[in-house]
């Protein structure tokens, strides 16, 4: 739907003396995701740590014309063709935008809200209703002050249903979200601990979610959950509860009994008093509670929706994120298998693109029939070829009948097959190489086979890196400093386990200033993979240098003798101004100069011209500890003034950085010039502080189940014995993995459904067995060795060790698998 400049000047308030004529239907808030610049309107937003100012001028060159923005820059005076609306919040206007947008329709609009759960309701929902309704909704987890603006921007003529859902994460920010979803259903999930560190308590948090149904005509809920009951009625909206409930029979929709079964589970209920019996093809207890939510919505709804009880049986996982992994013949695959739409493969194409590598990976996107668009085959598919085309994707392979009778509309490579089967079969199939290959397929296409049978086999122990999580982590240490503060991120040693190159990707997308390895072949790989902002040896080796200067790697400095190789090795090359880092000892007594050999350090680097001083730095001993507080601070009054008497006797400015993980989060004044983050980014808070999220969970999978009688031993050298009956379980990781053998006859413990379950016998080269007797376990299972519910500190702590041990431990063997949420 399109909106004149003109128009969306009135309704933003904004001040706009001179506009052209322009049709705006895209609201653009990423530079990095242009698509169509005539239609985009950029919204310059403003954070703690970026500047959508900052990209203004390159997306003009790119051809947009529209921008929101807070301040008139004197360079927008060169932009003759723009139209810019000066108002005081760009975020504001966003959502005013959208909040007006959201008006003109009159149709039933599903707001779902909680701490978990609500990207699965959405989902489960689009798949139980689909065929009744054409829905709009939330691209995957888009729930925040900015998401939801974008996602209630999709609306159109054509819908007849919307669901949304909203997450907050600050008190009043539901106030902003309510008026843009303007749910006339609500559904509320459950409350946890998510952001409740920002909240009184977690009844303040429930009333603040609750705020999203001041208007609703319903509000479905568990009923037997008092706390949110007694939420609704604090919050006067007892009135429109529709609940459902165990315990209960009065209730609108009673829940008689659940049953599960090894892969599935039958839900036995009553309707409005309706005896009914539904099957779901799941058995955590998570899905059980998301599809009685489901439940009492279409109830609801279009209570003749629930009579269909076979769409229950069809209920798929929902993708919840984008998996991105290892490929037959240097292929990387993104597997995005669960859903297509053109807003989903928009995202999934930006994400794509964003893991293309400077190694001539051939960008191919295997995509099946868009079903439920709406829109007419021709027009859809002229739109998917625009974006395709914008998106500068090589080739395309196309499966389903609208693709291969519409496929004249793709001016790239392509082809195209009738269903999965013609496909997996073709010549083609077998052809791949060198490629970075999305699949992106609607679920009545079964593309998992496709994702399955290109997937390069290998241990079936995975690393999983969550780049989302990293990214939090990075802005997190980012806002507590000053807007000038640089900041270098530490990728050495493999990224700390997780995987240099992702990580580094990640980081340089997100403006990282810096970043740090140990050694100059770290940096050479990460240059061959594309990574271009200034990288840091913080170990260079004498022997190193032709790689340093070949790929551009900045070195630590930290004696004369290698102060002097470089000098002397610069004016070999006839080089000048090559940046080094200077290293100064306060007290850690590992590498570096002396304070008092400053002055002689200045007079080496004034005398040549070969190398220049980019920054100055030290290292903290124990900025970690309150108990080392002391030795701290005389560290940083020695380094503050050693760093200045540098920056003297230079007579040019040194970029001046102390603090790590751990000062930053203590000692902030004195972030100087630059920072360094290394375990922070990780999730691990070395001083113990909240607001970091995991970014890494190692698991395996039950190989086997064996029944052992009371009195056997279990593994190696018969260390271990069972006193009872017992069923053990084999893990297909061992030392070789990285897995501790001190972790060996219950000195460690994994993760099972939800339960802990010790290690008993030695752990092995290759595999290790867990006691599973006290729970409900099965081949196949998965097994957290370390994550979210088991933290990498616990299993440090148990090993007197540090976190950095763990992580830095695991072996190249074990596949890392990176998503987004």
């Amino acid at each position: 739907m399109e909106y004149s400049i003109k128009e969306i000047a009135g309704i933003i308030g904004a001040d706009a003396p001179k506009l052209y004529d322009a049709p705006v239907s895209i609201l653009l808030t990423d530079s990095r995701r242009l698509s169509f610049p005539e239609q985009s309107l950029f919204f310059a937003l403003q954070t703690k740590t970026n500047d959508g100012h900052n990209y203004i001028q390159g997306l003009y060159k790119l051809r947009v014309r529209n921008f929101v923005v807070s301040t008139f820059l004197p360079e927008f005076e060169s932009m003759p063709e723009a139209n810019f609306l000066v108002v005081k919040d760009t975020l504001k206007a966003l959502q005013k935008l959208a909040a007006h947008h959201r008006k003109r329709f009159n149709i039933p609009v599903i707001g779902i809200t909680g701490s978990n759960g609500k990207t699965i309701v959405k989902e489960f929902l689009y798949q139980l209703l689909h065929n009744e309704f054409n829905i709009v909704r939330s691209p995957r987890s888009y729930n925040s002050q900015l998401g939801v603006p974008l996602s209630v921007w999709q609306m159109s003529d054509k819908n007849t249903l919307g669901i949304f859902e909203a997450g907050i994460s600050q008190p009043d920010e539901m106030e902003r979200l309510q008026p843009i979803i303007a749910p006339t259903i609500g559904v509320i999930t459950n409350i946890g601990e998510a952001h409740q560190e920002n909240f009184i308590s977690s009844t303040q948090k429930c009333l603040e979610k609750l705020t999203l149904f001041n208007d609703c005509e319903a509000i479905i809920y568990d009923g037997d959950d008092a706390f949110i009951a007694n939420c609704i009625e604090s919050a006067c909206l007892s009135h429109k509860a529709i609940t459902w409930s165990r315990t209960d029979s009065e209730a609108p929709l009673y829940i008689e009994s659940i049953k599960k079964l090894d892969s599935e589970t039958i839900i036995r209920c009553t309707l409005l008093g309706f005896d009914r019996t539904y099957t779901i093809p799941f058995t955590d207890d998570a899905s059980i509670e998301n599809a009685i939510h489901c439940m009492a919505v279409m109830l609801y709804l279009k209570p003749t929706s629930v009579n269909d009880i076979e769409k229950f049986k069809r209920l798929e996982p929902v993708a919840m994120r984008l998996d991105v992994k290892q490929g037959i013949n240097n292929c990387l695959l993104i597997n995005d298998t669960y859903n297509s739409d053109i807003n989903s493969l928009d995202i999934a194409l930006d994400f794509q693109q964003s893991r293309r590598v400077e190694k001539n990976l051939k960008c191919t996107l295997i995509l099946s029939d868009i079903l439920q668009s709406g829109t007419l085959p021709k027009s859809l598919y002229k739109k998917v070829a625009d974006l395709v085309r914008r998106k500068k994707i090589d080739r395309i392979i196309g499966i389903g009948r609208d693709l291969k009778e519409y496929g004249g509309a793709f001016d790239i490579e392509k082809e195209f097959y009738l269903t999965t089967d013609e496909f997996i079969k073709s010549p083609s199939f077998k052809k791949f190489k060198d490629e970075l290959i999305l699949i992106k397929g609607s679920r009545q296409f079964h593309f998992e086979r496709i994702s399955e049978l290109l997937e390069k086999k290998v241990h079936e122990t995975i690393l999983e890196v969550n780049l989302d999580a990293v990214v939090h982590n990075f802005n997190y240490y980012r806002s507590k400093l000053k807007p000038e503060t640089k900041m270098v991120c530490m990728v050495k040693a493999f990224g700390y386990g997780a995987g240099s190159y992702e990580l580094a990707k990640t980081l340089q997308e997100h403006r990282c200033d810096y970043l740090a390895v140990a050694v100059a072949d770290e940096g050479e790989e990460l240059r061959k993979e594309g990574i271009s902002i200034p990288l840091i040896v913080m170990n260079p080796e004498f022997s190193s240098f032709n790689v340093l200067f070949e790929n551009q790697l900045e070195p630590e400095v930290y004696s004369f003798r290698l102060l002097d190789a470089m000098i002397k090795e610069t004016e070999r090359r006839g080089i000048t101004s090559y940046p080094i880092h200077i290293k100064i000892d306060t007290g850690m007594h590992r590498l570096g100069f002396q304070p008092e050999d400053v002055p002689e350090v200045c007079r080496r680097l004034k005398e040549q011209s070969g190398i220049v001083a980019r920054s100055v730095f030290s290292h903290l001993v124990g900025s970690d500890s309150y108990i080392f507080d002391d030795f701290t601070k005389k560290q940083l009054d020695t380094f503050t003034r050693v760093a200045a008497e540098l920056e003297a006797g230079l007579e040019y400015k040194v970029i001046k950085h102390i603090l790590n993980s751990a000062g930053i989060e203590r000692f902030t004044d004195y972030q100087m010039d630059m920072v360094r983050l290394g375990i922070g980014l990780y999730g691990v808070s070395a001083s113990g502080q909240k607001g970091l999220r995991n970014i890494s969970t190692l698991k395996t999978t039950i190989l086997q189940i064996q029944n052992v009688p009371a009195g056997d031993s279990i593994g190696y050298s018969r260390m271990s014995y069972v006193k009872r009956d017992s069923r053990i379980a084999i893990i297909p990781i061992g030392y070789a993995d990285g897995l501790d053998r001190h972790f060996s006859n219950g000195g460690g413990e994994v993760v099972i459904n939800g339960h802990r379950c010790p290690i008993i016998g030695n752990i092995c080269m290759d595999a290790c067995m867990i006691d599973v007797t006290d729970t409900d376990a099965h081949e196949g299972d998965s097994v957290i060795i370390f994550g979210e519910e088991l933290p990498v500190s616990e299993l440090s702590d148990k090993l007197k060790t540090i976190p950095y041990e763990i992580l830095t431990s695991i072996s190249p063997r074990v596949k890392r698998v990176y998503y987004r949420e």
